[in-house]
């Protein structure tokens, strides 16, 4: 069993998809087909099912969580070597969601660590849980849940969510809106996965009904733009409002105490952080988090 094998393993894990995990480790298919299948053999059970198309299975799932965590102790040894080698501060690698709540404290961070190097990356929920795991990432702020073991958090903020239309709709004067008001509105809202949606469809649930989709965007800073432009209504949290407050746009609490974001800081309880990632994570513990930020 080597190393190339465990890695193409993860990424087909991932994707459930030979075609395109081919095409992003840039092999071919037939080539990675077999890897698998070695792999298998050396297991002595298929990790996959392949009926209609190729799903992680129950042995799949439990190998997975190994392979990671192998993968992510040599990735660990090597960045501790390169720390040893050089100035001993290290990199910090952090993922999240949406990078447009943290244009502040990084500036921040960066201003007072000059020195550090800053890896940025913009992951799902579940892929970020993944990335702590392999040690591939060092922190990540998530906006929803996660619940998994292994991982430390803490809570960074906790904020009202507001629903945006554009001036001149037909709720744009009132005070605040109830849960029903919401029921047939056209909303422009993030794909499946992100906080955004899966805020939304929480809402929704209580209504009996799922809500009423015109747009899924994966550029979030664009949702305030289109729903300025009269294209429908968002979810907008509160440290959303600095950046919405350009556009012609009314911003309205909505009474059910369920719109609310909460940004989670969570870590790995046993890797080893670099003295870069250590003080990220203080930075952004301190950091005054409030909606004005």
């Amino acid at each position: 069993m080597d190393l190339h094998a465990l890695t193409q393993f993860l990424v087909v894990a991932r994707l459930e998809h030979l075609s395109r995990a081919a095409e992003e480790l840039r092999v071919a298919q037939p080539s990675l087909s077999r890897t698998i299948a070695r792999l298998e053999d050396e297991l002595g059970t298929p990790l996959f099912d392949r009926v209609g198309r190729l799903r992680l299975n129950e042995a799949g799932r439990l190998f997975r969580g190994y392979a990671e965590r192998c993968l992510g102790e040599l990735e660990a040894g090597r960045r501790a070597v390169a720390e040893a080698a050089g100035d001993g501060f290290g990199t910090v690698r952090l993922a999240s969601e949406t990078f447009l709540t943290f244009t502040a404290p990084l500036a921040a961070f960066k201003r007072a660590h000059p020195a550090a190097e800053i890896e940025l990356r913009q992951l799902s929920a579940d892929l970020m849980v993944r990335q702590l795991r392999a040690q591939e990432v060092d922190l990540c702020v998530a906006s929803q849940p996660i619940r998994t073991e292994g991982l430390h958090s803490a809570r960074l903020l906790d904020e009202p969510v507001f629903l945006a239309v554009p001036d001149g709709h037909p709720l744009a004067d009132r005070e605040s809106v109830d849960l029903a008001d919401l029921a047939a509105l056209p909303f422009i809202t993030a794909r499946p996965g992100h906080w955004n949606r899966r805020l939304l469809d929480h809402l929704f649930t209580a209504l009996g009904h799922p809500p009423r989709i015109v747009c899924e965007s994966d550029e979030l800073a664009a949702v305030a733009d289109l729903i300025a432009a009269d294209l429908g209504v968002g979810l907008i949290p509160a440290l959303g409002r600095r950046t919405a407050a350009r556009l012609p746009l009314a911003l309205l609490p909505v009474t059910t105490p369920a719109c609310r974001r909460t940004l989670t800081l969570h870590w790995s309880t046993t890797a080893r952080l670099s003295p870069a990632a250590a003080l990220m994570r203080e930075s952004l513990v301190n950091w005054p988090w409030t909606p004005s930020s």
